[in-house]
């Protein structure tokens, strides 16, 4: 339960501090004064988004600092888990600071996360706004909506069905990339098994083939002109008349006579000599060259079948031949580590039928548990309408199933509506009439407040919409929710104000520099002139007095006797 509010310079609240009280709180006020910002400053403690935005200008922060008191039910582990003390009282105060750049929040001083914070929210308070008017009635939200009525029996099968669901997920994704592994795995296994024997079958023993056969293709292809080169040569030197060995020797014997004559020759005729020893050896290798030198187009092509398959074996796992032969080895290195374990993929594959035989099961229950609870919050919200002057109305839960398991089970739950007699049921999203989507919320929150654990209803203008009867109905329906939670309403209607156990009204006061919001709490006859004003729209007048003054009357002997 909210005990007391206290903010300051936030968005038109300089500084403000309010104390709520069990049962019935009302927040009324002229349009445009700010009640809805008490909501938002309420709704930000528990973690709402914020914005510097929000912070009243001039100022470089604000602060909201809410005193709740925790009913026996509230789970405390949850704060001893995250350090934070509670005293006798159970009293936990939340505070949300907001500055320029960047939000903090703190529960009895120790600073939590925004999730935390949220979490906590859902143990505390359940605040309806004009969006949560949109959720409500889209059909998304409708299976949480119905699974949070269930009680401990259908929570406690929800969630092992998550958990049961989750794992099964889990596995399943394990066991695909598991196989996807495998089938990678396998094709990595053929593929090295093709590099090694594409290398192996070319046979490469001597790193040097390639440019040895170069310089062998390069013989063969000029092998004729070689061959006339080399033989040519040997004849010019030693094989004819007059051959160049011939003249050395000649003109050998010539320098020998002349030295003679003169010694210092002698030494040239040795060197002639020898000259013409070197140049025998070179005539005779001329010859054998030729002589030997095969001219075969047989073998040159051999040659460059060769050459190619080493220019290919070069060019993919190269550049040289020797790269080609180390990456022999590391292929073949490779292919040796690969360990595949089939039987880990029999296993988890074992365990994923299991898996989703027991998801398959649980949602069955899952779905009888959901259609047994939808009969009967069907009915309860049903009586509720017809309560808040629905008298005619027809409510319906309707469960489909689904082709696919999801998060949540199987089934489609969508809310279904027909207000009056002869109208078909139709989606709640389709309701035009905004009174009638203003009770069946009132209902459904009245319905769930009854039920949890949450001891503080927050509604947000729930009488947008209607008038009259209806205004009474709901106004009564309020002060019912009052008797067992903690309920702080804005309204704008008298009749539904006048239910208040505690009656706040909120306004602006604006002057040339500035605009502020203040708040404060009526007594009888300061409640009787503002529910005058809500009815008459203009100045009381003795009819609107006496009016107002009839309504608290009338709210206080409904209390008394529903009570």
């Amino acid at each position: 339960m909210i005990k007391t509010i206290r903010i300051k310079d936030f968005v038109l609240i300089d500084e403000l501090k309010v104390s709520f009280d069990k049962g019935l709180n009302i927040l009324t006020g002229e349009t445009g004064s700010g009640k809805s910002v008490i909501i938002d400053a309420i709704d930000l403690a528990f973690g709402a988004r914020a914005s510097k935005d929000q912070i009243r200008t001039g100022e470089n922060k604000a602060l909201i600092e809410l005193y709740v008191q925790i009913n026996a039910n509230f789970p405390v582990d949850m704060l001893e888990e995250n350090g934070i003390d509670i005293d006798d009282e159970k009293i936990l105060i939340i505070s949300r600071e907001i500055t320029q750049n960047a939000t903090r929040s703190r529960i009895n001083g120790v600073l939590v996360s925004q999730n935390f914070v949220q979490a906590l929210r859902n143990h505390l308070v359940d605040i309806h706004s004009q969006h949560e008017t949109y959720n409500y009635i889209q059909p998304k939200t409708h299976i949480d909506l119905l699974d949070g009525y269930g009680r401990s029996e259908h929570k406690e099968l929800l969630s092992k069905y998550k958990d049961i669901f989750s794992e099964y997920k889990s596995r399943q994704k394990e066991l695909e990339i598991a196989q996807s592994l495998i089938l990678t795995g396998r094709q990595k296994i053929d593929f090295l098994k093709f590099q090694i024997e594409e290398i192996s079958n070319a046979k490469v023993e001597n790193i040097n083939e390639f440019d040895e056969l170069m310089h062998e293709r390069s013989i063969l292809l000029n092998s004729e002109e070689l061959k006339t080169i080399t033989y040519s040569g040997y004849e010019l030197l030693y094989n004819q008349d007059s051959s160049l060995i011939d003249v050395l020797n000649s003109l050998k014997i010539k320098l020998i006579k002349a030295a003679e004559f003169d010694e210092n020759l002698s030494k040239l005729a040795e060197i002639i000599d020898s000259s013409s020893i070197n140049l025998k050896e070179v005539a005779n290798e001329l010859r054998d060259y030729s002589e030997n030198l095969e001219i075969s187009p047989a073998r040159l092509y051999q040659v460059e079948e060769r050459i190619e398959t080493l220019d290919k074996l070069k060019r993919k796992y190269g550049p040289e031949l020797s790269n080609v032969l180390n990456n022999l080895e590391k292929f073949e290195l490779e292919l040796s580590e690969i360990n595949f374990n089939d039987e880990k993929i029999q296993e988890l594959s074992k365990k994923v039928v299991e898996l989703k035989n027991e998801t398959e099961i649980l949602s069955e229950k899952l779905s009888v548990s959901r259609k047994n609870l939808a009969k009967t919050l069907s009915d309860l919200i049903q009586s509720k309408l017809v309560k808040l002057e629905m008298p005619k109305v027809n409510f319906e839960i309707s469960i489909e199933s689904t082709k696919e398991l999801s998060y949540k089970g199987k089934d489609n739950v969508e809310f279904l509506i027909s207000p009056n007699i002869g109208e078909p049921l139709k989606p709640l999203s389709k309701i035009a009439s905004g009174g009638e989507i203003s009770r069946v919320i009132l209902a459904i929150k009245t319905i769930f407040a009854e039920s949890d654990n949450v001891n503080t209803v927050i509604f947000d203008e729930i009488d947008t919409g209607i008038s009259g009867k209806t205004s009474q109905s709901v106004a009564e329906a309020l002060a019912e929710l009052g008797f067992s939670q903690q309920v702080l309403c804005i309204t704008h209607q008298p009749i539904i104000a006048a239910m208040a156990d505690k009656h706040f009204y909120i306004k602006k006061i604006q002057n040339e520099n500035s605009t502020k919001i203040l708040i404060e709490e009526l007594n009888h006859d300061e409640s009787v002139n503002v529910l005058a004003s809500l009815a008459s729209g203009s100045n009381n007048d003795e009819n609107s007095l006496k009016f107002a003054a009839s309504l608290l009357k009338q709210a206080k002997e409904f209390k008394m006797h529903t009570v």
